[in-house]
C-alpha cells in the first residue's frame, strides 16, 4: 500500500536527526522516543538581540513536552531529516515568535541533562544570534509569554532564581554573550 504524503510529511516533522559527536548524521528516530533515551542528536539555540542589547526570552508554554513554563532563549528547536539547522532555525523562529530575522552561526557544542517527565537532553546543539526590533507575535501553542530583558538584569535573575530558567539556557548564555560581544553582536 503506498504511504499518503501528508503522513510522510508528519512522520518527517516528529522525527529527529541522530548524530555521533562529530556532527555526522547516522539516522533518525522519533522526537519523543529519543528524548526518552537520550539519544545524540541536532538541535539548534536561537539568542535574538535588540539594538540596545537587550535578548527577547519566551516562556515555554506550559503544554510542552519537557520544561513547561521555564524562561529560555528567543527560540529553540531540532532541524527536520533533510533539513540544514539553518534553513530550520529561521523557519521554527517564524513558526514560534512570528517574526524573521538574519541568524549567524555562532558556536556549537554538546551537552546531557535529565529533564523533568522522564525525559533526556542530548543535543549537538547550533547556536545562532541575529538582532530585532520588532515586536514578536508568538504562537501561544509554543509560548506563553515573552520579555525583552538587560543582560546584566537577566544575570542577576538567573542567579536568585535559577529554577525559573531552562538548563540549557543557563549553560550558554554568557558564552553567548562573551562571542556576541567579541563578535560584533552586541554593540
Amino acid at each position: 500500500m503506498k504511504q499518503n504524503p501528508c503522513e510522510r510529511i508528519q512522520i518527517v516533522k516528529d522525527h529527529v536527526v541522530l548524530v555521533d559527536r562529530m556532527g555526522r548524521e547516522i539516522g533518525t528516530q522519533e522526537k519523543m522516543q529519543a528524548h526518552r533515551e537520550g539519544k545524540l542528536h541536532s538541535a539548534f539555540s536561537i539568542f535574538v538581540f535588540n539594538t540596545v542589547g537587550e535578548l527577547l526570552l519566551q516562556r515555554r508554554a506550559r503544554t510542552k513536552y519537557h520544561s513547561g513554563g521555564l524562561w529560555t532563549n528567543t527560540c529553540c528547536s531540532h532541524p527536520r531529516p533533510g533539513e540544514s539547522c539553518h534553513r530550520a532555525a529561521r523557519r521554527r523562529l517564524h513558526e514560534e515568535m512570528g517574526f524573521d530575522c538574519r541568524l549567524t552561526g555562532l558556536f556549537t557544542f554538546i551537552y546531557h541533562t535529565q529533564l523533568d517527565n522522564n525525559l533526556f537532553e542530548h543535543e549537538l546543539d547550533q547556536v545562532f544570534v541575529g538582532c530585532y526590533d520588532g515586536q514578536p507575535t508568538p504562537n501561544p501553542r509554543e509560548v506563553d509569554d515573552w520579555k525583552w530583558m538587560n543582560i546584566s538584569v537577566l544575570k542577576q535573575d538567573i542567579r536568585e532564581n535559577p529554577e525559573n530558567y531552562t538548563y540549557w539556557f543557563k549553560l550558554t548564555l554568557d558564552r553567548v554573550v562573551e562571542q556576541s560581544q567579541k563578535n560584533q553582536h552586541l554593540q
